[in-house]
């Protein structure tokens, strides 16, 4: 039996890097997994990968997805994902938050209607899918919400700056930070519902995909400052597996949390233990 055994997971932001590993990984772990994002078809997007790719892999390994486009920026399209997710595999139980933007123009020059759509995707979208799957969560019994944050949620500190040319990550930092608050805020209300958690994860170091080599972060998917996405995944795992009582409330970092719960040992890619508070970028 899978730790997801049987389970209606929803996974945004499932075409590409992580959430295509969180996908692949829950759908092992035995959950019929909604792949959801804007992109259906290889090609559909500049950079590499699609639904239609990830639900594939899925089945070709055995596992149970389909693939849902949706653009969860907007209240109508999250609510035709969650009513769709329920006709392909019945009451959703496991949302996994993964879905973000971000354009890297600094603050002065960020065009407001960019902003309000980051900000969409970000932060009002967990807000619009946790609200529509939690009456599925409170029949079930049971139900984990993760939120996928991020290192730049904590800010640069108090200055003087050293770095003065650093642009383009207000954004980002911001909403992210928006959404860990939102994460514990949640999780407080839940809490009286039994066996439900709402997390929050940040990798431990800056992942390796397609978007992250994009905007040079990394130099490649090698390389090896980086940190395997297998670790979000398994980390992913971790926080819609165990028992609620241990990890709600939980805003945390990937390789952090797997060693905490004994889950390092075995874990594919690379990574090691980092003390402290996670990286500054994306």
């Amino acid at each position: 039996m899978g730790k997801l055994e049987g389970r209606t997971a929803v996974v945004t932001g499932a075409s590409r890097g992580i959430g295509q590993y969180i996908a692949e990984l829950f759908a092992a772990e035995g959950a019929n997994v909604v792949c959801t994002a804007r992109t259906l078809n290889n090609g559909d997007h500049m950079l590499e990968g699609s639904l239609s790719n990830t639900v594939e892999n899925i089945k070709k390994a055995g596992g149970n997805a389909v693939a849902i486009t949706s653009d969860v920026s907007l209240e109508e399209s999250c609510e035709e994902l969650i009513a769709k997710s329920r006709e392909a595999f019945g009451p959703v139980t496991v949302l996994v938050n993964n879905a973000a933007l971000n354009y890297y123009i600094p603050t002065e020059t960020y065009p407001t209607s960019r902003w309000v759509r980051c900000f969409a995707i970000n932060v009002h979208a967990p807000f619009i899918l946790s609200k529509l799957v939690l009456p599925d969560m409170k029949a079930a019994g049971q139900g984990a919400i993760v939120n996928i944050s991020s290192g730049s949620a904590i800010g640069p500190g108090r200055g003087p700056y050293a770095d003065q040319k650093a642009a383009g990550g207000v954004m980002y930092g911001t909403s992210k930070a928006a959404l860990e608050r939102f994460t514990q805020g949640l999780a407080q209300e839940v809490a009286q519902y039994g066996n439900i958690a709402v997390s929050a994860l940040s990798p431990s170091q800056v992942v390796p995909t397609a978007a992250t080599i994009y905007f040079k972060l990394v130099d490649s998917i090698d390389d090896p400052k980086g940190e395997h996405p297998d670790l979000m995944a398994k980390a992913s795992l971790l926080l819609a597996s165990e028992p609620s009582a241990t990890v709600n409330g939980r805003v945390c970092y990937s390789q952090e949390i797997l060693s905490e719960f004994g889950w390092m040992d075995g874990a594919k890619g690379r990574g090691v233990n980092l003390p402290g508070s996670g990286y500054s970028q994306v």
